[in-house]
C-alpha cells in the first residue's frame, strides 16, 4: 500500500531526542514496578483512568496486577516498551456501553513479543511490534507486559525508536483515514489543515505534502506559526511544507478571505479542521472563538466539490448551510478513527495501514511532534495533562 518511498539517506531524526530523566529511586515511590516474589509471580502495576460521577474530573490510579489473563490461541504477550498517551473518550465508551469503573489507560503501544498462541502465524518471539489496543481490551498500555490479539498488530521495523513508534500509530491512523479514505488526496489538491502545530495536523501536513497537495494551514501561536514555517521534506529538500500559514492567535485574521487569495477565489479542496464555532461569539467561550473558524467560514472557503473533514462531533448544519453545500456539490465527513477497530470487516485495510505509517516514520516521510520520553513515575501526571487538552506535543511513556 505504500506510495513514493523517501531517500534512505535522510536525516536521523532520533538526533533530536534528549536523553532520558533518570527513574527515581524507591525513596522517592517512583519505582512502578515490584520485582517481590508472590507465589513465583511477578507483580507489576497498570494505569487506569476513574470518573467517579458524570461531570467529575477524571482521575488516575495505578492498580497492581499479579499476572495476566489466560491467554487465547491468537493473542501475543508483548513486552511493552513505549506507550503513547491520548485521552480517554468517556462520551464515546458511554455511548458504545464501554465504560466501566477503571478504564484502562494507554493504547498505542510498541514493544517486543515475548510469546504467542498457538494459532498465531504473524508473528514468533522476539518480534518487534506496534498496535493500538481496541477500545473493549481490558489491557492498559501503560503496563509493562500485556497481552494482544495478533489482528491488532503490525511489525516494527528495527531501526525505528520505540517513542517514535508509538508516537506516530494515532496521528498517522488518523491522517490516513481522512485523507487517504474519507478525501483521497491527488496532486495539485490544495488542502487546508487547522491547528497544523498539533501532533494531528503535523502528521496530516506531512501525509498531504507527500501526496503532492498544496497545504494551507492555521497557526494558533507565533511558536506555531514558525514551527509550521520551518517545516521541510527530508532529504535536503528546502521548498516549505506548508504553502501558507495563517495566524489565528490574535482573532484579526479571516480564514476564509486568506483561502480563497491564496487559491485564486476558487477555494480549497480539502478541509480538516480540529473543531468549528457552532454558534455566535457571544455563546461561544473566548478561546474558541479566537482561534477556531466559525462553521459558516469553512462552508465560505471550501471549493467546487470539496470535502469538509470534521471532528466535531455535534456538528449542526441549519438549511441555508446544506443548500450552500448542494449549490457546491461539496460533501462533509466526520472523522473517527475508532472505526476501525469497532469491526473487523476492514482489519486488512487498517492494518495496511499501520504498516504503512511504520514505512513512511522509517524513510522520514512522518515526523512526528513528540515530547522528550517519559519515565513510568511521571505517567499519572502526564494523563492529566493529556485529559486536558493541555499537551502541545504527543506524551509518550518508556519503559
Amino acid at each position: 500500500m505504500s506510495d513514493l518511498r523517501a531517500d534512505q539517506s535522510c536525516l536521523d531524526f532520533h538526533d533530536e531526542w534528549r536523553p532520558l530523566r533518570p527513574i527515581a529511586s524507591a525513596q522517592g515511590s517512583c519505582s512502578l514496578r515490584t520485582t517481590r516474589e508472590r507465589r513465583g509471580q511477578v507483580t507489576m502495576k497498570a494505569l487506569y483512568a476513574q470518573q467517579n460521577s458524570p461531570g467529575e474530573e477524571m482521575t488516575f490510579v495505578f492498580q497492581e496486577r499479579e499476572n495476566l489473563p489466560p491467554s487465547r490461541a491468537h493473542d501475543v504477550k508483548v513486552q511493552v516498551r513505549a506507550c503513547a498517551l491520548s485521552r480517554v473518550d468517556t462520551q464515546l465508551l458511554a455511548e458504545i456501553k464501554l465504560k466501566k469503573e477503571l478504564v484502562p489507560v494507554g493504547r498505542e503501544i510498541s514493544g517486543v513479543v515475548l510469546e504467542v498462541g498457538s494459532k498465531v502465524t504473524f508473528f514468533q518471539p522476539d518480534d518487534e511490534v506496534v498496535g493500538i489496543l481496541p477500545l473493549d481490551s481490558e489491557e492498559s498500555g501503560v503496563c509493562e507486559v500485556v497481552l494482544v490479539h495478533e489482528h491488532y498488530l503490525a511489525h516494527k521495523p528495527q531501526k525505528l525508536c520505540w517513542a517514535e513508534a508509538a508516537g506516530t500509530l494515532r496521528d498517522g491512523l488518523r491522517a490516513y483515514t481522512a485523507l487517504h479514505y474519507l478525501a483521497p488526496v491527488s496532486p495539485g489538491s490544495s488542502v487546508l489543515i487547522l491547528d497544523g502545530a498539533s501532533p494531528f495536523g503535523t502528521i496530516a501536513i506531512q501525509l498531504a505534502q507527500h501526496r503532492g497537495a498544496k497545504v494551507i494551514s492555521t497557526a494558533h501561536s507565533l511558536e506555531d506559526k514558525q514551527y509550521l514555517e520551518r517545516l521541510r521534506p527530508a532529504g535536503g529538500v528546502r521548498q516549505p511544507l506548508v504553502a501558507r500559514v495563517i495566524d489565528v492567535s490574535h482573532g484579526k485574521i479571516d480564514v476564509a478571505e486568506s483561502c480563497l487569495e491564496e487559491t485564486g477565489g476558487l477555494g480549497v479542496d480539502i478541509v480538516l479542521d480540529a473543531g468549528v464555532r457552532l454558534y455566535s461569539a457571544e455563546d461561544e467561550p473566548a478561546s474558541r472563538c479566537q482561534l477556531l473558524p466559525h462553521k459558516h467560514d469553512i462552508i465560505t472557503l471550501l471549493g467546487v466539490g470539496g470535502r469538509w473533514i470534521t471532528t466535531e462531533r455535534n456538528l449542526q448544519l441549519d438549511p441555508p448551510d446544506s443548500h450552500s453545500l448542494f449549490l457546491k456539490g461539496a460533501t462533509v465527513s466526520f472523522l473517527n478513527e475508532e472505526v476501525w477497530n469497532l469491526s473487523n470487516v476492514q482489519q486488512g485495510k487498517y492494518l495496511a495501514i499501520l504498516e504503512d505509517i511504520m514505512d513512511k516514520l522509517s524513510n522520514c516521510i512522518f515526523r512526528p511532534q513528540l515530547d522528550e520520553p517519559i519515565p513510568l513515575y511521571e505517567a499519572k501526571v502526564s494523563m492529566e495533562i493529556v485529559q486536558k487538552n493541555q499537551a502541545r506535543k504527543r506524551q509518550v511513556i518508556q519503559f
